[in-house]
């Protein structure tokens, strides 16, 4: 854990039942955890009872592993190593769409990602999903073509068929990876001839890089192994009986592409004889490649034969292993192009090098981007990622939460940390400090932290928090619950507030009915919630739920077709005003945080001017945005000399936040809508135009103005 470059954190990312958690238990088998023949069908990393019930990954799961590599297996690494031991922080994330927050909080605390694909199905709707939220976190891809074992068992595809689709496959995800790449990251697309696509079967517990080949081939051959792996893809032919390499097929039954010849065919030729029991040939090619059986195994017949053929000649995890450690960064290379991602405050400060840097003796800084339920009931460990400094048990820390803001007391704590643990899958491994660029689990700060924050040392006040994660679903599907039995309610919102920081992505309220609400990403989403929230959190007290509903906003399409005008209940105080939609880009924008009410002024107006066509001096003049006073509407002042203005600010500022979280036509948030003061009548008399006058007739003038520019919902 000390030896920076020999570490490598990583997450496991695609579609839905693309094989993230069988290919997992490889990689955990190698590192001794579980037995290799029964890699495949225990799915280590899938915890819950639930999970295994269901067949799908639901909590992204951490692992780490400690593997001692051969020299000859790292003699071409170039980068810098200390030793031969790695450390693979790995976590394995879910697929499927409802639980796509899991996935961005082990991509926040990771830097490399494997990318799975089913070779048969391809690229799917969640992969894209999952690779631009990766490459949004600047983590490197590196890809692995899954569920070979189907083209050779189940489709029986001929070779250069084959090819084809595995082609097509990595054309498709390079096109993603292209489209959403980072100049600082580099090329981020994956080759089969750099060595950055592997081929494998996760069930079977086998898989290959071209490396594999081109080591077998080269000494065989006589010709170097580089030059061999560039043979091996793309359009690259051999004919064996005239011994020679052509740019295209000649056309001769015996002339095939290299990929076809080499790698393809033998693998098809062991794999009918294994499951044909033809043992008599099978023994004179496995002493030719150099795989010795134990005398236990040659007993197999067919499809377990095969499985332990294929996983002693190409075992999974070295091929995969090697894909991780020359082509995946270490923490000490990764955060230097991720600091600026992840760091909110200037970055030339301490804190920032210390990030930079991967520095153990810098100031600590540590993201907690989940929260994991303790097999005790109602606790919880923080789980997060040290990026610079060192976490110890017994260590005093600052805890900055979500809505901290440097240089106030709200959202801070300090407290102690109890316990420091490692996470291995279903178990934990208590250890005594934790350094940078290392995955870490705290016990005694969950009453502290709701879902995610940033930790740093007690005395370091100057440091500003991580920049919080960007989730690519929001909480839209809705369920009202209730308790049975009226008794049980303070287990319900006990439960609910647990709930709250169980999930990512959950959102528990309380509306003014007095209804409890509980929102989701989608229905299996809320599902999972709701059965943890009765079976774990409520200690099993049984909870009706409402139908699911979807939420909605509210916008506007066009500018109001004229001011509209509002009295104040004393009829002495006028506001006039008007809605507009604003910009294409905007409301996006102000989502993601380029644009907000923290913004230097200066360079907000130089953004709106450049990007948006505002005028300069209009986009001083913004009151605020709002609902929550972050969301993506806003006031903008378009009075000319109007006395007592500044006086109302507050009042109309009010009545807005409360109108654009429950708007005129379904009491839905707004989004996307410009209000503009156009003229403002006031009362001379300052007891005559109070907050109890303004707020009001703020919020209907705001009501009037949408209404009159084609108020829509959606």
């Amino acid at each position: 854990m000390d030896y920076k470059h020999n570490i490598r954190n990583m997450s496991v990312i695609a579609h839905v039942d693309h094989g993230k958690s069988t290919l997992t238990d490889s990689l955990v088998a190698a590192a001794g955890i579980i037995a290799q023949e029964v890699a495949g069908d225990v799915r280590m990393t899938d915890t819950r009872a639930d999970e295994a019930e269901r067949g799908i990954t639901i909590k992204s799961t951490g692992i780490s592993l400690y593997y001692e590599m051969s020299d000859e297996s790292l003699k071409s690494y170039k980068g810098e190593r200390n030793g031969n031991e790695y450390l693979i922080n790995l976590i394995d994330s879910p697929g499927h769409v409802d639980f796509s927050s899991e996935v961005t909080a082990a991509l926040r605390i990771t830097d490399g990602a494997l990318v799975v694909v089913d070779c048969v199905e391809g690229v799917c709707v969640q992969t894209e999903t999952v690779l631009r939220q990766a490459l949004g976190e600047r983590i490197r891809p590196v890809l692995t073509v899954n569920k070979m074992d189907r083209c050779f068992l189940e489709l029986q595809v001929d070779g250069e068929e084959a090819y084809q689709t595995f082609s097509r496959v990595i054309e498709n995800a390079n096109v993603i990876m292209a489209t959403y790449e980072d100049p600082l990251l580099g090329d981020v697309m994956v080759y089969p001839e750099k060595g950055t696509v592997a081929f494998s079967a996760g069930l079977h517990g086998w898989a290959f890089t071209l490396t594999n080949f081109a080591k077998m081939y080269a000494s065989k051959f006589g010709v170097d192994e580089s030059k061999m792996m560039e043979r091996l893809w793309g359009e690259n032919f051999f004919d064996p009986a005239t011994r020679k390499w052509t740019s295209k097929n000649t056309g001769t039954a015996t002339c095939k592409r290299g990929f076809v010849q080499f790698c393809y065919e033998p693998i098809k030729q062991i794999i009918n004889i294994c499951m044909n029991d033809q043992k008599d040939k099978l023994w004179p090619m496995l002493q030719k490649l150099n795989v010795t059986m134990k005398s236990d195994e040659k007993d197999l017949m067919g499809k377990p034969l095969m499985k332990r053929v294929m996983q002693t000649w190409l075992p999974a995890s070295s091929a995969l292993l090697e894909m991780m450690i020359f082509h995946l960064p270490s923490p000490s290379t990764a955060q230097r192009y991720r600091v600026e991602n992840l760091y909110e405050g200037p970055l030339d400060d301490q804190y920032a090098n210390a990030i930079r840097n991967c520095d153990p003796e810098g100031p600590l800084m540590l993201y907690v981007s989940k929260m994991i339920p303790a097999s005790d009931k109602g606790r919880f460990f923080a789980f997060g990622r040290v990026f610079a400094g060192k976490v110890s048990t017994g260590l005093k820390v600052r805890i900055m939460g979500p809505n901290f803001v440097p240089g106030e007391k709200k959202d801070l704590y300090v407290k102690s940390v109890q316990r420091t643990v490692i996470w291995m899958g279903k178990k934990q491994e208590t250890v005594e400090d934790v350094p940078c660029g290392n995955t870490v689990a705290l016990v005694g700060l969950d009453q502290y932290i709701t879902k995610n924050a940033t930790l740093t040392n007690e005395k370091e006040v100057d440091a500003h928090p991580i920049r919080a994660m960007k989730f690519s679903v929001s909480p839209v599907v809705r369920v009202a619950v209730q308790c049975k039995v009226a008794s049980d309610l303070p287990k319900l919102v006990e439960g609910l507030k647990r709930l709250a920081k169980s999930d990512p992505m959950v959102v528990c309220t309380m509306e003014e009915s007095g209804e409890h609400i509980v929102a989701g990403a989608g229905e299996l989403h809320l599902e999972i919630c709701l059965k943890d929230l009765q079976d774990d959190f409520m200690g099993g007290a049984e909870i009706i739920k409402s139908d699911p509903v979807v939420s909605f906003r509210e916008t506007v399409i066009e500018k109001s077709s004229r001011t509209v005008m509002s009295k104040s209940p004393n009829k002495h105080n006028r506001l006039y005003m008007e809605a507009r939609p604003l910009e294409d880009g905007l409301a996006e924008a102000i989502d993601d945080g380029r644009i907000g009410p923290r913004d230097d002024p200066k360079i907000r107006s130089k953004i709106l001017a450049e990007e948006f066509g505002w005028d300069k001096d209009l986009a001083k003049k913004i009151w605020c945005f709002g609902p929550e006073t972050t969301g993506p509407n806003m006031v903008v002042d378009m009075c000319k000399g109007v006395q007592y203005l500044n006086e109302i600010k507050d009042s109309v500022v009010a009545g807005f936040q409360w109108a654009s979280k429950e708007g005129a036509l379904a009491e839905e948030n707004m989004r996307g809508i410009c209000f503009e003061v156009c003229d403002v009548v006031l009362h001379a008399d300052a007891i005559h135009r109070g907050g109890g006058q303004v707020i009001p007739t703020a919020r209907r003038v705001i009501y009037a103005s949408q209404l009159t520019a084609k108020a829509q919902a959606s």
